[in-house]
């Protein structure tokens, strides 16, 4: 069986852009995941999401595979992003938009 980090790498692999959340994008379960996903989603940006309140292994593997703390976080193009107020900033710079249009 593979580790944790393993599926994590082949989620961020296998989809140019994975947000790791808690609950889903239809049915988020804090606001701040919330808000990330309502904003891929008015970029329009297809994307994958996983659930970190399903699996416990997940919810702290992700934190050590990007050594960042908190959830939610964006990876695009296999690259970390951040948490909510990176991806809120990005937005609004016009940041986030030039991201996905530029694939």
């Amino acid at each position: 069986m593979s580790s944790v980090a393993d599926r994590i790498q082949k989620d961020i692999t296998d989809n140019r852009v994975m947000l790791y959340m808690k609950g889903t994008p239809q049915a988020p379960m804090c606001g701040f995941s919330k808000t990330v996903a309502e904003i891929l989603t008015h970029v329009g940006g297809d994307f994958a999401s996983a659930n970190v309140l399903e699996d416990p292994e997940l919810r702290q593997g992700i934190k050590e595979f990007s050594e960042w703390p908190t959830i939610p976080q964006l990876y695009i193009d296999g690259e970390f992003l951040g948490g909510c107020d990176i991806v809120v900033e990005m937005y609004q710079a016009g940041e986030l938009e030039k991201l996905f249009q530029a694939k």
